[in-house]
């Protein structure tokens, strides 16, 4: 049985299935957090949603990456993933905050591209920086 699951292909479908179930499950904790409805945001165009939440999306799944290299079982890089994730979320509270002069969540929802963008780069850029924390 050992021998089945030390299979390449199998490692790797078990990573993939339990990556996209941690992006729903975090997508969905980010949709708690936000003012806005992402994905009907999303339907109706919104170019600033879709840009912080593509950020949000290629933020998560770079964690996980950094996070299979460095980790033999799949328990041990679900929790760097999770860990990372909250790193995550932490950063983009910190954005939230170092703009008092407007609300984040208010110009991604009124479409503004510019905070929309930048909100993506952080979230790309921060990702970079915890995935290379994970051991």
């Amino acid at each position: 049985m050992n021998q089945f699951w030390e299979n390449q292909y199998v490692q790797t479908a078990a990573n993939y299935s339990v990556v996209i179930l941690c992006i729903i499950v975090f997508l969905a904790v980010f949709e708690l957090v936000t003012k806005y409805r992402n994905w009907s945001e999303i339907k109706k165009g919104n170019l600033a949603v879709a840009m912080a939440t593509g950020g949000k999306i290629f933020g998560i799944t770079n964690i996980f990456r950094f996070s299979i290299e460095h980790n033999n079982t799949l328990l041990t890089m679900v929790g760097w993933g999770v860990f990372g994730f909250l790193l995550l979320l932490v950063g983009y509270f910190i954005f939230e905050f170092l703009t008092p002069t407007f609300k984040i969540d208010d110009e991604i929802e009124k479409d503004n591209r510019a905070v929309g963008l930048i909100s993506m780069v952080i979230s790309i850029g921060l990702s970079y920086v915890i995935g290379a924390s994970i051991t």
